[in-house]
Parts: C-alpha cells; sequence; structure tokens
C-alpha cells in the first residue's frame, strides 16, 4: 500500500483525542494497511491513528509475532508492573524509562470488526498501554522517569 509520514512531537494532532470507529470502510482499511506499512518501514513494534494523521481509535502492533490490529481498543483489566526503557516512532532517536503494567487485558475489534480480547504481557503489555494512550491525546514522554535520553539502536 502506502508509507505515511509520521507525525512528530509537537505536532497538535498528537494530543487530540480519537473518535471511536463506527464501521470498518474500505477507506479505514486501506488506513490499516498503510498503517502496517508505515510501521514496517520505520523499524518500530507499534504505530496508532493520530501517529499518521488521523484521529481515530486504530493502532497496530507487531513485537515480532505477526501484526495486531486493535480497533476501538480498552484495557479492561491490567496488574503487576514493569519499568524500562520505551521509544516512540514520533520522537525518533529517542528514549526512556518508563513504569507500565506487566500484564493487561484489552477488549477491540479487528480488521473485520470482530470483537476479540488480547492479553499481552512484557513487551505486548507495554506496546499495548504506548499505542492506546496515543488514542487518548498522550505520549510516553509525560511518564518518563528522570530524564529521555538517546536511543540505543539494536545495529549499533
Amino acid at each position: 500500500m502506502a508509507i505515511r509520514q509520521i507525525r512528530v512531537a509537537g505536532d497538535p494532532i498528537l494530543n487530540k483525542v480519537c473518535k471511536e470507529v463506527k464501521e470498518l470502510t474500505p477507506k479505514m482499511q486501506t488506513l490499516i494497511e498503510d498503517m502496517l506499512d508505515t510501521m514496517y518501514e520505520a523499524n518500530g513494534v507499534g504505530l496508532a491513528a493520530p501517529q499518521v494523521g488521523i484521529l481515530r481509535r486504530i493502532a497496530v502492533i507487531d513485537i515480532g509475532e505477526g501484526p495486531i490490529v486493535l480497533v476501538n481498543p480498552q484495557i479492561i483489566a491490567q496488574d503487576g508492573e514493569q519499568t524500562g526503557d520505551e521509544a516512540c516512532l514520533s520522537l525518533p532517536g529517542k528514549a526512556g524509562e518508563v513504569s507500565r503494567p506487566n500484564h493487561v487485558i484489552v477488549r477491540a475489534f479487528n480488521d473485520e470488526m470482530e470483537e476479540y480480547e488480547i492479553e499481552g504481557e512484557e513487551l505486548l503489555a507495554r506496546a499495548l498501554c504506548h499505542e492506546i494512550e496515543h488514542l487518548d491525546g498522550h505520549m510516553y514522554m509525560e511518564h518518563v522517569i528522570g530524564e529521555i535520553h538517546d536511543a540505543v539502536m539494536d545495529d549499533e
């Protein structure tokens, strides 16, 4: 499909609350495909619709186990705690230490508008929380413990 431009911190769209998706139109299907392509092209593990300039409650995640599509996601349960470095495609080259739940259960719709629940621990729990937060107009920098620092790249 198409690679979309990723909005970066400071863009006012990243601070807006997204609207619920009522039906998955062909336009929304294309958005999901474009979001996956954009996320993979940027070597990310998640991407939310506002990061590509669309104020809809849609996010995609892939922590290496295949793509997850989340339409109108809601965290319905969480427990435990994990603290670690977190980064974001909307703040390229930077990272910060953030505490998140270690286990979450999310209710969402897939790309066929079928309701499902997904349970995540560790990295998946972190990614779910991070992307859902984008849909509510928030970014991880609001939770950083200490300072934001240069991200360490895997190939360095």
